[in-house]
């Protein structure tokens, strides 16, 4: 409409100019022509009126899922690629790795990037996947709504799956194997067990076997626990695999498990002498701590160990000592500070003289020390009172994590604080009578945990020259997901070389994030790596992966949401109304030309 009107006015206006104002008659005709369309493309364009137009039919973006579950089972990938291929432009989804990728080796089925990107293309958006999407409840309703999807679902199938593998990490020689499995039977109802075996690394001995019995939910689970005499002293890697299972997806019948050998224990705990405080600190240190953890306690004349009492001879116990980790010593066994070669060292003196002032101290958590996050909302005041404070003084350069006043009242005075120097990491407690917090039970307890948790972690944090700048957080990855590794060298971190060997040879860069993480994908086996420095480790990617494990799906086939918006375009859009406009001025200078008009 307003085309119209302004096409008519600059008809009547150009009419009106030659016939009422300068009354040249018929001959002027194909001056007013020329002005009228001169005029028009001109109001056109200054007004710059739009119009609808037909909307452009645009190829869809196909998102297909190249997670390790599109292969599972025996499944045909070649038909669901074909499919895909058929209806637009293919994209895949699936885990976080960078690259394009056409083989279905992805861990995981992330849908929500890929989808989010997708759409905002205004295309049409089309999803083939077996329908196990990992982050499904993440998905945005509008934008899943605007997608059409094609589900290529697994049939059923008999699976015989290990699907859980939990166990110590890091032994000392001598200590027992306990292993802790899941099996989960799948489409096969017949079956009531399954014999798990445990197998070491050389030559694959069996460890042990055991058949674990199906509960109600299609579930088994079983502890495996066997001797660790015949494994020597470094690192292994175990396989914990279901025999005899006959079922259509042999990759998910076996697990790995990474096992370091110590010849010492990762933390060693020496109380002289026995009290309450003792107690309660090697339990909580037995439950927090990710080492093995070995106590040795002063009882009358000999030294016994804390598990079971038995004695121990002085020369095993410094030789504990020499070649743990992380040191524990309480009470007069501070005196063998000196034996101490680890990364951290917990004194814990307990004085009993004049240094050590009886009554009720109470604790007050300081805001700058790494116990700060554990203990913080925690009414640490609120707590039992220690019974008696050892004077110490921190260095300077050093924290304090706890301060104490006697019955609320004078000065406060160093309780707990801790330094680091020549690579050594240092905590001291100089009160007693902690252990009421874990008694009390309820926050109080949750405090005394977080506290010696938090400890156990600072001391270990300390750079540990066997590791090298760098260490797998877990050795062992499921197929098609990266190897963690974390920054442990001093200062910031840097780019790593890294080269593996195994069933191939490469090298690359470990690139660290702003957490201190970086990851390498591996493809499935053993490897052994070896950083810049010399310092090297064993790691492993399973076969088994979490896709394989057939699952139910949690999105269905849907039809997509039409785009309905229109599609207009303006004026100034046209290129051709301003040719229209200059010839018009044009025509009409050399008609008015032609009449004798300037």
């Amino acid at each position: 409409m307003r085309i119209f009107l302004v096409v008519l006015a600059a008809v009547v206006l150009s009419a009106g100019t030659y016939l009422g104002l300068e009354r040249l008659g018929r001959r002027a005709w194909p001056a007013i022509v020329a002005r009228a369309v001169a005029w028009a493309a001109l109001g056109l364009l200054l007004l710059n009126v739009s119009c609808p137009r037909p909307p452009v039919t645009r190829r869809p973006i196909v998102l297909l899922d190249g997670s390790l579950s599109m292969t599972a089972g025996g499944r045909d990938w070649t038909t669901s690629r074909r499919l895909a291929d058929s209806l637009g432009e293919v994209r895949y989804f699936g885990d976080e790795r960078p690259g394009t990728d056409s083989l279905p080796n992805r861990g995981r089925s992330l849908l929500a990037p890929a989808l989010a990107a997708a759409v905002a293309s205004d295309r049409p958006v089309i999803v083939v996947t077996d329908g196990e999407i990992d982050d499904a409840t993440e998905l945005p309703s509008d934008l899943l709504a605007r997608a059409r999807v094609e589900m290529a679902p697994r049939a059923p199938a008999r699976d015989v799956a290990v699907v859980s593998a939990q166990g110590p990490m890091r032994i000392t020689a001598g200590d027992s194997l306990r292993y802790e499995v899941i099996v989960r039977f799948a489409a096969d109802s017949a079956r009531d067990s399954a014999v798990v075996e445990l197998r070491s690394d050389d030559a694959k001995r069996t460890l042990l076997a055991r058949r674990v019995l199906r509960a109600t939910g299609g579930e088994a689970s079983g502890v495996l626990r066997a001797a660790s005499s015949g494994i020597a002293a470094g690192e292994h890697v175990l396989s914990i695999m279901a025999v005899g299972a006959g079922d259509t997806e042999p990759r998910t019948d076996e697990r790995l498990v990474h096992l370091s050998v110590a010849e010492t224990p990762g933390v060693v705990f020496v109380a002289n002498p026995a009290d309450w405080d003792a107690r309660f600190l090697f339990r909580t240190i037995r439950e927090v701590a990710a080492l093995p953890v070995r106590g040795y306690v002063r009882i009358g004349e000999s030294w016994r160990a804390m598990a079971d009492l038995k004695p121990v001879s002085e020369d095993m116990m410094r030789q504990a000592i020499r070649g743990a980790d992380l040191v524990v010593l309480k009470g007069d066994a501070v005196s063998r500070v000196g034996d101490a070669r680890g990364r951290g060292v917990w004194l814990w003196p307990s004085g009993s003289g004049a240094a050590a002032q009886e009554g009720d101290w109470y604790l007050t958590a300081t805001p700058a020390s790494p116990l700060a996050t554990a203990l913080g909302g925690l009414p640490v005041d609120s707590f039992p009172p220690a019974v008696q404070l050892t004077a110490q003084q921190p260095t300077p350069t050093g924290w304090v994590g706890l301060m104490g006043q006697a019955g609320r009242r004078g000065a406060p005075r160093p309780a707990f604080f801790g330094a680091e120097s020549g690579g050594v990491r240092r905590v001291t407690t100089a009160v007693d009578g902690l252990w009421r917090w874990s008694f009390r039970g309820g926050s109080s307890e949750q405090g005394y945990r977080a506290l010696v948790g938090a400890t156990v972690t600072w001391l270990l944090g300390a750079p540990d020259t066997a590791t090298g700048p760098a260490h797998a957080v877990r050795p062992v990855a499921m197929n098609g997901r990266p190897l963690v590794f974390e920054w442990t060298g001093a200062g910031a971190a840097h780019p790593v070389p890294i080269s593996w060997t195994g069933a191939s040879s490469g090298a690359d860069t470990l690139r660290f994030d702003g957490a201190g993480r970086a990851e390498l994908w591996l493809e499935p086996g053993i490897w052994r790596y070896r950083l810049e420095g010399g310092a090297q480790g064993l790691v492993a990617v399973e076969e088994y992966s979490e896709e394989f494990v057939r699952r139910a799906p949690s999105i269905a086939s849907k039809a997509g949401a039409s785009v309905t918006g229109t599609s207009r375009t303006a004026a100034r859009d046209w290129v051709w109304l301003f040719v229209v406009g200059v010839l018009g001025l044009c025509i009409e200078w050399l008609a008015r030309r032609r009449l004798g008009l300037r």
